[in-house]
């Protein structure tokens, strides 16, 4: 296997609005995240992923971009983010860009002229079509419900949007478009930033004619991906991006791709394909929603996971690259969801973070999971700010008449919110974010869970993190050994092999609250054996081949 400096770092993702205020406005900010860079290299973090910080009318929190070749006013200015760039390059850290190009804001000058004419010069970088009898151009359903196409009076045409109404979908067809993004991203890589993350990057490529989707019963609008993810020419478009740009640098890239499969990444990833690092996939984020998609709440069953994990694990291994993680911006809190937050939540972050890191694959770590940071219970959906969150409750309450109980329970478990609440520094009012009123609410936690408390207990899941971290560091077993599953059918379980030459790790994670006898398999010889990391204080001469786990225990042993 390829060694590469992007198969060995551990990545931290920061969502800049959330993460520390510099000047009490209440809203996190470039000069915040330059205050706290010491925080995260004592942790061991090698690159920072900061989540969007261009210019934006927030519609979608920053995803929605006016202007691609500067900074929002409320985190800052240019020169603060090359402050910021520079002294996290002092520390020997590097820093990677969202890049947001499947669509833009509507109020990006590109649009502004585009929806002035049928014939502007401009038009073109965006999908238009006229309506189909009275109605839209097709019946697909928005990301965030309602219909993805929006009327627009002047030209007496729609434009597609599968986000918010604010964000109008790109004509990547269009070739002056793609040689406009490819000049914007060597213009910041010129800067020297060390890579992309690529938001929804699999959706550029539609398929042409933009047909209707499958109608489920009795509903307008219908979900469809089928025609605009992994679309006809995503491989065509990437490998022209990664030879006008990417292949320039000694660079990061990964594309966030929902509803790609293992075959797909093995494309998208693969070492001699020219196109990406690595894939977000989204199979393992799926896995607990009922028939009826995200909202519709079901009990994970850890048997999915182990199937999933091990398909993408083994599917990739030797021809492209995973990125591993459990949360993120879009996702709930990671030990609210997999783990205990109430009765274990130390013991079940430090189990997750030993599943998720050991194996192979690139980790990332979402801002606050470090310190076992939880889901939040906001009393009133008035005290939630996220579009997709407001625009579900709408749909379904509201509208729809649907019992706000259940619905607000379906928020507290799966609403991106959870991820958004200001980071927890320390005990003090707001959670020490900042000395102004929080853009929005902090969980009421702070008090107990903080990074100040989590940096001075030495049992810390903060200090078992870092310990993770500077394992993969020093055993290239780690990063780079094959991956075997053991005991498939454990319903609490899952324990896996991994080997590197005449190496061999056995990694063991008690997913339940129960204490549960683990018995190595039959035939896996052991000779001697050396406990690497555990999350609970035990006897390292124990019989590696047979013992009793506690709730949420794991262990790594050298075999």
């Amino acid at each position: 296997m390829e060694k590469a400096w992007w198969k060995e770092s551990v990545i931290y993702q920061i969502y800049p609005r959330s993460f520390n205020d510099s000047n009490g406005d209440g809203i996190g900010d470039l000069k915040g995240i330059t205050e706290k860079l010491d925080y995260l290299k004592d942790l061991g973090i090698d690159v920072i992923w900061l989540s969007p910080v261009y210019k934006s009318p927030n519609d979608d929190n920053g995803y929605d971009i006016s202007d691609y070749q500067d900074i929002m006013d409320e985190f800052g200015t240019m020169q603060d983010w090359e402050e910021l760039l520079h002294e996290v390059h002092q520390r020997g850290m590097k820093l990677i860009m969202d890049l947001v190009v499947n669509h833009s804001s509507d109020e990006h000058a590109w649009f502004v002229e585009s929806r002035k004419s049928t014939d502007n010069p401009y038009r073109d970088y965006y999908i238009w079509r006229p309506g189909k009898e009275g109605s839209e151009p097709n019946n697909w359903e928005s990301v965030f419900s309602g219909s993805a196409w929006q009327y627009d009076e002047t030209t007496d045409e729609y434009y597609l949007h599968l986000f918010s109404k604010k964000q109008p979908d790109l004509n990547w067809e269009n070739e002056k478009l793609r040689d406009e993004v490819y000049k914007m991203m060597t213009w910041w890589l010129d800067k020297g930033i060390d890579g992309f993350r690529m938001d929804v990057i699999n959706f550029i490529s539609k398929v042409p004619g933009l047909p209707d989707a499958p109608n489920p019963p009795g509903k307008k609008y219908a979900p469809g991906g089928q025609f605009f993810m992994n679309g006809p020419r995503m491989h065509e478009f990437l490998h022209e991006m990664n030879q006008q740009v990417l292949s320039k640098y000694d660079i990061i890239t990964v594309g966030e791709m929902p509803g790609a499969s293992v075959d797909d990444a093995k494309l998208y990833t693969g070492h001699d394909r020219d196109e990406l690092n690595m894939v977000f996939t989204f199979e393992h984020m799926d896995l607990d929603s009922g028939p009826n998609g995200k909202w519709d709440l079901k009990k994970l069953n850890l048997l999915d996971l182990k199937e999933n994990i091990s398909k993408w694990q083994n599917g990739l291994n030797g021809v492209g690259w995973n990125s591993l993680y459990l949360n993120n911006h879009d996702q709930p809190r990671m030990v609210s969801r997999f783990g205990n937050d109430h009765e274990y939540r130390a013991e079940s972050a430090k189990m997750l973070v030993t599943f998720l890191h050991m194996l192979q694959g690139t980790p990332y770590v979402y801002q606050g999971e470090e310190i076992g940071m939880t889901n939040v219970r906001f009393a009133s959906i008035d005290e939630y700010k996220d579009i997709e969150i407001l625009n579900m409750y709408n749909e379904k309450v509201i509208q729809g008449n649907e019992d706000p109980a259940k619905i607000m329970e379906s928020i507290y478990v799966k609403g991106r919110d959870n991820a958004r609440t200001p980071f927890q520094w320390d005990d003090s009012e707001n959670a020490g974010f900042t000395t102004g009123n929080p853009w929005i609410k902090v969980n009421p936690n702070y008090k107990e869970i903080n990074a100040k408390q989590a940096v001075n207990d030495p049992n810390s899941i903060y200090h078992y993190y870092k310990k993770i971290i500077a394992l993969r560091k020093e055993h290239d077993i780690i990063v780079y050994g094959d991956y075997e599953l053991i005991l498939p059918e454990h319903e609490s379980i899952f324990a896996y092999i991994r080997t590197y030459g005449s190496e061999k790790l056995v990694v063991i994670t008690n997913f339940s609250s129960e204490h549960v006898p683990f018995t190595l398999p039959e035939g896996l010889k052991v000779t001697s054996s050396q406990l690497l990391v555990s999350n609970y204080e035990i006897d390292n001469h124990e019989d590696v081949a047979s013992f009793s786990l506690k709730p949420y225990e794991a262990r790594v042993y050298k075999i």
